[in-house]
């Protein structure tokens, strides 16, 4: 393991693809705000923390178009965010799915800055953002989100060249529950479209669960249920070894003990199947610092991100 600049990285054997930059932890004056909150979800605090920043984001130069529907179920519609500048060639697409605990979260809520920021900084560095909402738990139960991830992708695939995009350089980026769900549908080819998994890279920000046998408590129980016997078929680990796509894998400093877990146990069985992810360790970030902090001054998951979507084409 190499220590890359920004964090501790694996891409493959070694870190070569990953080029180093400069910031190494969130700013001095967040930083011990982040410590203070500790290893707890509270999206409202550190909401807080970064919403000032956010608050004046430009949407100059950036077409965005909402709530278009990729599927019959009113869940299922998504957001695109288009550099206006025409491209000398086609964009490649990065499509964000949000987290939530499988129960709760929206890619777009009324008066404020957050996943909105990662689709600006998406069309800032080049590419067409589209930001996913999915059915949620419990009224929709696994494999509703492999199910919705794998109509959203068709969708891009079909609609995005129209709006500059590349139908053949999707990248699927998932932060917590939304991680999941990216795995699941990568892990389920029985839910991709006709022309197979439609994608060429996929990134698990601080994943949630990837095999329900290995988790516990009512966050599982509301998606995958409490059938025990239904969990080998659910786990997303036997297809994520055998996916050839490249995957980056990270966690933060503070992500809840849980959160860590799955985040080293899909790290762990990809390396022992000789498929190491890219992997990265984002000291002093949280669960939700490592979302918020998107076209802020704290460039370090993003400039990571961004260096694994350049290595990836």
């Amino acid at each position: 393991m190499k220590h890359c600049g920004f964090a501790w990285v694996i891409v493959g054997p070694g870190c070569a693809a990953i080029s180093p930059v400069a910031q190494a932890d969130p700013p001095p004056d967040i930083a011990p705000k982040l410590a203070t909150i500790g290893r707890v979800i509270d999206p409202g605090v550190t909401g807080a923390l970064y919403a000032p920043q956010l608050k004046a984001q430009s949407y100059a130069g950036v077409r965005v178009t909402r709530d278009l529907s990729y599927g019959p179920d009113d869940k299922q519609r998504l957001d695109t965010f288009v550099p206006e500048a025409a491209p000398s060639l086609p964009r490649a697409v990065m499509i964000f799915v949000h987290g939530g605990g499988y129960v709760r979260g929206d890619k777009h809520a009324p008066d404020s800055p957050f996943y909105d920021n990662i689709m600006l900084w998406a069309a800032n560095h080049g590419m067409v953002g589209v930001n996913v909402n999915y059915r949620l738990a419990p009224q929709s139960h696994w494999p509703s989100g492999a199910e919705d991830l794998g109509l959203a992708v068709r969708w891009v695939q079909q609609n995005i060249a129209a709006q500059g995009g590349a139908p053949s350089r999707i990248f699927l980026v998932g932060h917590s529950s939304g991680a999941s769900h990216v795995a699941s549908y990568v892990a389920q080819p029985r839910f991709y479209g006709p022309q197979g998994v439609g994608l060429v890279g996929i990134a698990l920000i601080s994943p949630g669960i990837i095999d329900p046998a290995s988790a516990k408590g009512p966050v599982r129980d509301a998606y995958f249920g409490e059938d025990a016997s239904v969990y080998a078929q659910r786990s997303s680990l036997p297809g994520m070894l055998s996916t050839p796509l490249p995957i980056m894998v990270t966690m933060a400093e503070f992500d809840p003990p849980e959160i860590e877990g799955y985040a080293t146990q899909l790290r762990g069985a990809l390396c022992d199947a000789k498929r190491c992810p890219t992997w990265a360790r984002f000291a002093g970030h949280n669960h939700m610092s490592v979302v918020d902090s998107f076209n802020t001054a704290d460039d370090e998951v993003s400039a990571a991100l961004l260096a694994f979507i350049q290595a990836s084409r």
